[in-house]
């Protein structure tokens, strides 16, 4: 929801980063005040400056007829911050000043149903001390246990007023944050959630109490970024919890600095995720499409509005390049200019330190903020880049992205199957190390074979209330029931690996020209374009000797390197547009 959990309040207004824009925005220039909408992404419109006054309206001058206005360039392209703001009031039930709201179905707040079945007996177990923090829909205190487990120990109590639930969905975002805080408490990164209670007037989230302040604040006070070291084991703190998260189907949505508290002052402090009112669950073969986060952290395929938890990586990445380098890499003077920076801008990886920072260093950050989010780390793999080898000792978890690539494997052609293999075999030791862990957490036989059953098993042993809520489960029990052969490592290693991962190397190049030397001695063969178009399941509407006529060689009818690399990526409606 938003909230910034315990960040005193004097430091509400405290300077951000310093950082030099990467986009020329133009800056307002109206004489009139510019009214905030309230809403977390709101910015004046940069538009009153790009007009000069109209000659018609010129005291010294008489026309008949308005002449044509000139502009002192053209219109910037449309900004995806305008659906952005309509989103949130339609979301949280805000307006702007002297506008009526239309009811919409459920969002009508006439009979909503603000009772949540907690329990309503806070003021008998906890006395609230004082206010600590404050955001867009509610504030954070500070309270002592009065009895029971936690008589006598301090803890923090996240107030949500019911007058700001306006809407069907600000109540279900209350309910869900509550429901996953409570199925995920427990891993050391993740903040304690202890018990929720309401009252007629607000909802009362009870957590532990961190008291070593925001992220933010550490980076401010070591003059704006980490050292290599250091900002290793921030990451590695990170990239645990949201591991763990992601397994569960639970994407946080709004990481950022502000949203990651140390408990203590101590240097050695762990560092813990807050704030999961934007949450939501995803199941592993479905996207989400509501826009939310925070401008500089909001990954671009959110503002696509098709995601997954591979937004939250996104958002990772911007804090690693913070923390190593103390600049934001997207920035603007507007929320649309970030927006469109995000969209569209590279970070900057040419300036002081980057050159002066380790290569591995640069590889984490860049795989991170690739804008194709198929070519992004997932959590479980950037724990296991080569920047973070060594730096810890945590058992690297279960990583969804091999469920979702299996699937896939094993409903290709098996000409695909027989280029991954191929393409497996190129592998090197770091990237199979990967492949290693996730096959071991699978567990299998003493032969070395895993089946799909052994997908399931892996996903039980770890399964929360949330794995049931997001319907994770459903899709693992979907692939244990599907009929295939038992794997062993090689061919789990063909299964297992993202062609679009590899194809984000600097490296790609020699992966697949090596591959496709292997799949010429073991895989290929003379095949004719109809017979290709079959096995790809091309129907009888696509113009198959169009599209296929450079995936065959002519002087041997075999597959070519174009169309052994294609044909890698699998057949989808882009691979054809491509074509």
């Amino acid at each position: 929801m938003g909230i910034c959990h315990g960040k005193p309040i004097e430091q509400q207004s405290k300077n951000t980063l310093q950082v030099s824009s990467e986009i020329d925005e133009a800056t307002p220039t109206n004489s009139q005040p510019v009214k905030s909408s309230g809403f977390p992404f709101y910015s004046p419109s940069p538009l009153p400056s790009l007009f000069k006054s109209s000659p018609a309206i010129s005291s010294s001058t008489s026309v008949s007829s308005t002449p044509l206005r000139i502009f002192k360039r053209p219109f910037p392209p449309p900004s995806p911050a305008k659906h952005i703001r309509a989103f949130l009031a339609r979301r949280n039930g805000s307006n702007k000043r002297n506008e009526v709201s239309i009811p919409e179905g459920k969002e009508c707040e006439i009979g909503l149903d603000k009772s949540f079945g907690f329990s309503k007996q806070f003021g008998s177990h906890y006395e609230i001390d004082g206010e600590v923090g404050r955001g867009h829909f509610g504030y954070t205190c500070s309270a002592k246990g009065k009895k029971g487990s936690l008589k006598g120990q301090e803890v923090a109590v996240k107030v949500i007023p019911k007058s700001k639930m306006t809407t069907a969905i600000a109540i279900e975002d209350v309910s869900r944050e509550v429901k996953i805080l409570r199925a995920l408490t427990g891993h050391p990164n993740l903040v304690q959630f202890y018990d929720a209670f309401e009252d007629d007037e607000s909802v009362y989230i009870v957590m532990e109490l961190c008291k070593g302040g925001e992220l933010l604040d550490k980076i401010l006070q070591r003059g704006g970024k980490y050292s290599e070291d250091d900002a290793k084991k921030v990451m590695v703190q990170i990239l645990s919890v949201v591991a763990y998260c992601h397994l569960q189907g639970v994407v946080h949505r709004d990481l950022k600095p502000e949203n990651f508290l140390f408990t203590t002052k101590d240097e050695t402090s762990p560092l813990k995720a807050i704030d999961f009112g934007l949450s939501d669950y995803v199941k592993p073969d479905e996207r989400l499409n509501d826009i939310v986060g925070s401008a500089y952290y909001v990954a671009p395929e959110v503002l696509h509005r098709t995601y997954g938890t591979e937004a939250d990586m996104w958002s990772i990445g911007v804090i690693a390049y913070i923390l190593l380098c103390g600049s934001r890499p997207f920035w603007a003077r507007t929320e649309s200019g970030i927006f469109r920076a995000v969209l569209k801008a590279e970070p900057n990886f040419e300036e002081a330190p980057w050159p002066s920072l380790s290569p591995d260093a640069v590889d984490f950050v860049k795989r991170l903020l690739n804008k194709d989010y198929r070519k992004r780390l997932t959590a479980a793999q950037a724990l296991c880049h080569p920047w973070l080898v060594g730096s810890h000792e945590l058992k690297i978890p279960t990583d969804m992205i091999i469920y979702k690539l299996v699937k896939v494997y094993i409903m290709s052609t098996a000409l695909r199957k027989s280029a991954l293999a191929a393409l497996a075999k190129t592998l090197t030791v770091p990237q199979l190390a990967y492949l290693r862990e996730q096959f071991t957490l699978l567990g299998p036989s003493k032969n070395g074979y895993i089946s799909m059953q052994n997908y399931k098993t892996a996903i039980l042993k770890s399964a929360t209330d949330a794995t049931k809520d997001s319907r994770v489960l459903d899709f693992v029990h979907m692939i244990s029931c599907i009929q295939y052969k038992k794997l062993d490592f090689e061919e789990f290693c063909a299964s297992a690996l993202s062609v679009y991962q590899l194809e984000a190397l600097e490296t790609w190049e020699q992966h697949a020209r090596r591959a496709y030397e292997l799949f010429e001695k073991d895989g290929n063969r003379p095949i004719m374009i109809e017979e290709l178009a079959s096995e790809l399941g091309l129907g009888p509407s696509v113009p198959v000797h169009v599209v296929l006529q450079d995936w065959i060689r002519h002087s041997d009818g075999k597959l070519s390197f174009l169309g052994f690399v294609r044909l890698l990526h699998g057949v989808s409606s882009r691979t054809l547009q491509k074509a």
